[in-house]
């Protein structure tokens, strides 16, 4: 499957570590570099922002998706101006549906609750074979190590039940996270060649 778009999943805060708004802004570069799209949640602050202004000030392009309801928590109307398409839904779940529906792979960056929300319901649906997207835990400083472990205690104790489905890649380097998934979108049965950078789960 050619990838055409990428959809990120962040925080719509900064965060305590100025590593994580400066992976944002790399991996908006990165996605602009090799002529993708971004789709993401619409924010223009914290860590959202940084992407979306990575990508629009590298000449890309980006879809924001966003419900109404939260246009002027996670934004400002005149930074969604900016976007070459904003999408403005009626709650949640459409704008989860939206994001899915626009999206070839999907990358997932330090974030909270709702970040978290969002990709494990992307594994979800890769565990009931209703995608093979691409899907990389941007592992930024270990932020998602305490995850990770815990979907591995999950796996060994029989409750991902087709866990050949849910093997997320693992990246820990911003500049490595764009050629990875053109790479997996290239040859889905290759696994090998960068396991110093890049794992699975």
């Amino acid at each position: 499957m050619p990838i055409r778009s990428i959809c990120v999943y962040c925080g719509s805060q900064p965060g305590r570590d100025p590593a994580y708004i400066a992976a944002g802004r790399a991996l908006g570069k990165s996605i602009a570099a090799h002529g993708l799209r971004l789709v993401y949640g619409g924010g223009t602050k914290g860590i959202m922002g940084a992407v979306a202004a990575g990508v629009l000030s590298n000449g890309g392009q980006v879809t924001g998706i966003i419900p109404e309801f939260l246009v002027d928590m996670e934004a400002t109307r005149h930074s969604l101006g900016q976007l070459d398409e904003l999408i403005v839904t009626d709650d949640m779940h459409a704008r989860k549906h939206k994001m899915f529906e626009r999206s070839d792979a999907f990358v997932t960056l330090p974030g909270g609750i709702g970040t978290l929300e969002e990709i494990v319901e992307i594994m979800t649906w890769a565990q009931l074979g209703r995608h093979e997207k691409p899907m990389v835990f941007a592992n930024i400083g270990g932020f998602w190590d305490p995850m990770l472990d815990l979907i591995h205690h999950m796996r060994e104790q029989g409750f991902i039940h087709r866990a050949h489905l849910v093997q997320p890649l693992v990246i820990p380097d911003i500049e490595d996270i764009v050629p990875a998934i053109l790479e997996h979108g290239e040859d889905r049965g290759r696994s090998g060649g960068e396991e110093a950078v890049i794992s699975r789960l």
